[in-house]
């Protein structure tokens, strides 16, 4: 028997870029800080295997494109991932660093402009 459930399974890198690529502006800018900053966390050396797993688990839920409110609902479709994304952030704070929240900011101005997210202080 795995501890992997099926979101874990279904995360990886290349999964998560293809699905913010596409419905980034449609997922939202919240949705998608939430998902960045969970992929940068996950790349720290510092983040335990809980973590990984908790992160990869809820990135694996973002990506599913099926999951308790579909999608591609107009203006619900991201209801549950973004509560699913700010759990994960709540329960792996610890590991969203100064450099991870750069990271997520510097790819959101990329995206949605200077406006988006200011970089944090240092």
């Amino acid at each position: 028997m795995t501890d992997h459930n099926k979101y874990e399974d279904a995360y990886s890198d290349q999964g998560f870029w293809d699905k913010l690529k596409k419905y980034a502006l449609l997922a939202g800018r919240e949705v998608v800080e939430k998902a960045l900053l969970l992929y940068y966390a996950m790349q720290e050396e510092k983040a335990p295997a809980w973590a990984k797993a908790t992160i990869a688990g809820a990135l694996g839920y973002f990506i599913v494109p099926l999951d308790a409110i579909a999608d591609l609902t107009p203006a619900v479709g991201y209801a549950d991932d973004l509560g699913v994304l700010a759990l994960a952030v709540a329960a792996v704070a610890t590991y969203i660093n100064d450099d991870v929240r750069r990271k997520a900011a510097d790819k959101m101005r990329d995206w949605f402009g200077d406006n988006s997210i200011p970089p944090p202080k240092d």
